[in-house]
């Protein structure tokens, strides 16, 4: 119901709950209650205080998996981006900015797992424990300058996946490096339009589009 709810543009648990009152036991049957009558606000406030969030995530995260795996990709292997928000609205509850670390498929838009980046450090680590939990073979990760590092191509290249890595300037060397490549000679800059090299850079595999 809480889902469904939100859906609908239900943020809190009173309005949540009333939405429930709104419709007859038929609907609430359809949704799984037992009863004839909508949980109560405080009911959902107890039900979302005591929920364990990390083992909630991972049901939903295998789930978006299955999802995943059972449709195949239109062409070429599925593709996921590693992206970080700060999760809207977490300022007015009092939170200091919630900040997630999001692996979401670019196909259908599905929220493959997600993990919380605390205050007092930034997404690169986080990004080594978000990858450790999904399937990296045959599957191409993208991701902004900020995780464009060194262990993270190499974790990715281990698991049998491939990546598409921002260079910019916190990668100075590297941009040099692919600046250097498409500079010339320039029958090669203006007959390929793609360079696959050895896996060399960083030390990992990956293909300069």
């Amino acid at each position: 119901m809480a889902c469904t709810a939100m859906l609908c543009g239900y943020r809190t648990y009173g309005s949540i709950a009333e939405w429930g009152r709104n419709y007859d036991p038929a609907f609430l049957k359809a949704l799984g209650f037992t009863r004839q009558t909508a949980p109560a606000a405080g009911t959902f406030f107890y039900v979302f205080a005591r929920l364990d969030r990390v083992r909630f995530e991972a049901v939903l995260g295998a789930w978006a998996s299955q999802v995943l795996a059972a449709t195949t990709p239109v062409a070429g292997e599925e593709a996921l981006a590693l992206d970080g928000k700060t999760l809207r609205g977490s300022r007015k509850q009092g939170a200091p900015g919630v900040h997630l670390l999001s692996v979401v498929s670019h196909r259908m838009g599905l929220t493959v797992a997600q993990q919380g980046v605390n205050d007092k450090t930034n997404e690169i680590p986080v990004a080594a424990d978000v990858l450790a939990g999904l399937v990296l073979h045959g599957r191409v990760f993208t991701m902004d300058a900020l995780l464009t590092q060194r262990d993270v191509a190499h974790q990715i290249v281990a698991g049998g996946g491939d990546y598409v890595m921002a260079a910019k300037g916190n990668q100075p060397t590297l941009k040099q490096h692919v600046a250097t490549v498409f500079a010339g000679p320039p029958l090669l800059a203006s007959g390929a339009s793609t360079l696959a090299p050895t896996r060399r850079d960083m030390g990992a595999s990956s293909n300069v589009r």
